[in-house]
């Protein structure tokens, strides 16, 4: 995996497993997918500010040591289904922060995975190139 400006090493392979749980599809990614997944994710965060990243950043650990409370391990060394569970939790938490920071998340890995356009007749898109046409403006 090419290196990530924005993260380090730890949390871009992190991302990765929190990926595999909320996009299940990015296990499949060969080399260059999962290339182009990091590169928007990457771009993505040099374009906020350098506290934004780092937030980012705390945000990932958190979810990553976590479930050491609650488990006794680490996110990525629990089963899937309590993987599933914390993530759940961070889906749907009281507190407003904690799950602002997972929908960040989520949007990210979405974005990752579904904007490149090799992406669009994997999952059965296929967008008007004239914005206005599925509109029927002028008509």
């Amino acid at each position: 995996m090419k290196p990530m400006k924005s993260l380090s090493q730890e949390k871009a392979e992190f991302l990765r497993v929190l990926a595999g749980r909320i996009v299940p599809e990015t296990a499949n990614l060969d080399a260059a997918g999962m290339g182009r997944f990091f590169g928007l994710i990457d771009e993505a965060l040099l374009e906020r500010p350098p506290s934004v990243r780092r937030q980012f950043g705390t945000y990932l650990g958190l979810l990553r040591w976590a479930p050491l409370a609650r488990f006794g391990s680490p996110f990525e060394k629990l089963s899937v289904e309590r993987q599933d569970a914390v993530l759940r939790w961070f889906e749907s938490c009281p507190v407003g922060l904690l799950r602002a920071g997972f929908w960040g998340l989520k949007v990210l890995i979405f974005m990752g995975y579904y904007g490149p356009s090799e992406t669009n007749a994997v999952v059965g898109y296929a967008p008007e190139r004239d914005g206005r046409a599925g509109l029927h403006a002028g008509a």
